[in-house]
Order: C-alpha cells, then structure tokens, then sequence
C-alpha cells in the first residue's frame, strides 16, 4: 500500500487556489530555497523539532531515548541524528512539549478521509484540494493515485509545484489535476543555482510544455529585494512566459514567517541578504507584468 509522507494539513486555505481549500504539505524538496519559509519541508525523512523556549531541561527525553541519541548539556537539548532512529520516545517523554516530529505518513484512503470532511465548504466555494509541499512531484506515484481519487469524487485538484521533476510526472496527473501554482524564481541558471541549490533547465522547459498541453496555469513569483527583483530578472521572466497563457501572475513579497522553524531543525538561517521589496517596488513589478497584458495580483 503508497503512502506519503506528510508534514501538515492545512483546512480553509483561500490563498492556495480558487475557493475554499485544503492543503496537503508533502515532504521533501530536490531544492533548497534560502528564503524557505518551510526549512521541515526539505528533508525527504521524519525529522525531529526542538523548541528551545518550552524546555526545562528536565531531561527525560534523553533518559528515555533508547539509542541514547538525545543530549542534555550546556547548549541545551541536542539530537545526534546517525543514531535518532525516529522512535519518537523522547516526544512521548517530554512534558513541556518541546519536542515534536514533521513528517506523518498516510494512506491515499486515509488523506481522503480527510479531504472528505471539507467537502461542504468546496462545493459552497468552488474550492477544492491543493497539493503542496516541500515538492509534491517528488512523491508521484502517490500523488497521481490521489489526484486520480479526488477527481473521481468531483473535487477539485491544484498543484503547486517548483517544476522540478521530470516532465514524464507531469504527464501522469495532468489529466486529473484542475490548476498547477507555478513556481517561477530566477531566470538566470547561476544565480538560480546559486539560491535553490539547482538550475532552472528543467523548470522553464516544463512550464512551457505544460503551457502546450493546455495547463492551466498560475505564475507564483516569490520576490526577495537583492535576489531576484531587480529590472533584469522582471524583464527576462516577461520575456519568457509572454507566449504562455496564464490564468494569473502572483507576485509574493518575501516574508520571515518561517525563520523560527530553523533554530528548531537546528539550521542556520542567513537572513541578512534577504528583505521583501518596499511597496512601491511591489506595484512597479506588477506594472510590468500588466504591460505585458497579464493578469496580475500582489499577494495569494
């Protein structure tokens, strides 16, 4: 039986697609953001989350670790992840609730118990489901047999994706799947590169052959002051995508919502080089994008 691993389950989302919506966060990601905002999102594995505030440093969930993975010492709680067989003991263990895992797995039947449960607000809403990540193209085999399901049932199924994965996954959900959020970040392959971790080859070209396979496509820019708004990078996206129809163009300022999450994962978070764009900037992107005659909106 598929299962995939996922880190959260997010209900009456309205940013993630028309309507009401839920959003299924799946776990792993082939690239490495710096501004992520979801940093449990990467890893392809469970992963264990420590929040420094909430311990005492009782130390029960050292002392209830079987593989003696977990440390108390003057840095606080550690987790020597070689040995962490992800038990999940030490959570049990731990009565400030320090402690705590990303990463459950579920059945395909088991998501759409869930899923179920929204029904009455996507039928209000025309809403639906979103797929999301992390990369949800990463679990394919899942992901397919899930979109497949929900279409059965009548409800709608988003995607949002990075675009990294081989077009050959792409094919196997295109027919089930009502809306595909995405991502666009940099067009130049070494600055890509040198941000995500990857280059953009794959990205581009599977915009533009889902773009042939009559997609529907919503463009998600995420926008960073010193990374990828700048003139240049707006113009050459335009130039890109000006031959695609897109349903809408979202430009998303960048925020730090998420930095917290790092010092849980025990990650470094280099937030110095990273600000969103001052609103006049925002509006000055979305000028250009309008000019090119798309449809645009700041934000969702």
């Amino acid at each position: 039986m598929k299962t995939a691993l996922i880190f959260n389950i997010q209900k009456f989302c309205v940013h993630d697609g028309p309507g009401i919506r839920t959003t299924l966060f799946f776990k792993g990601c082939p690239l490495h953001c710096l501004w992520c905002h979801n940093p449990e999102s990467q890893a392809f594995a469970k992963q264990i989350l420590w929040t420094q505030e909430k311990c005492t440093g009782c130390g029960l969930c050292a002392r209830a670790c079987p593989q003696q993975a977990v440390h108390v010492g003057r840095r606080g709680v550690t987790t020597d992840c070689e040995q962490c067989v992800l038990c999940e003991a030490c959570i049990d263990a731990c009565i400030n609730n320090a402690r705590e895992i990303a990463g459950t797995e579920y059945t395909v039947s088991q998501l759409l118990a869930e899923i179920e449960k929204d029904r009455p607000f996507y039928d209000q809403s025309r809403g639906g489901v979103t797929l999301s990540g992390g990369e949800v193209m990463s679990q394919i085999d899942f992901v397919a047999e899930l979109a497949q399901a929900c279409k059965n049932r009548g409800i709608s199924v988003a995607v949002d994706t990075c675009g990294y994965a081989p077009f050959s996954s792409f094919e196997k959900i295109m027919d089930h799947v009502d809306l595909f959020l995405y991502d666009l970040k940099i067009m130049d392959t070494g600055l890509h590169l040198r941000y995500t971790g990857k280059d953009n080859a794959v990205i581009l070209d599977n915009l533009q052959k889902l773009a042939q396979n009559n997609a529907r496509i919503n463009l998600r820019v995420p926008l960073i002051e010193g990374v990828n708004a700048d003139d240049r990078n707006i113009r050459d996206m335009i130039d890109f995508v000006k031959t695609i129809h897109l349903e809408a163009v979202n430009l998303l300022p960048y925020h730090d919502i998420g930095k917290g999450k790092y010092a849980k994962l025990g990650m470094r978070y280099d937030e110095g080089q990273m600000l969103p764009p001052l609103e006049q900037r925002m509006n000055e992107i979305k000028t250009m994008f309008e000019k090119a005659n798309f449809n645009v909106k700041i934000g969702g």
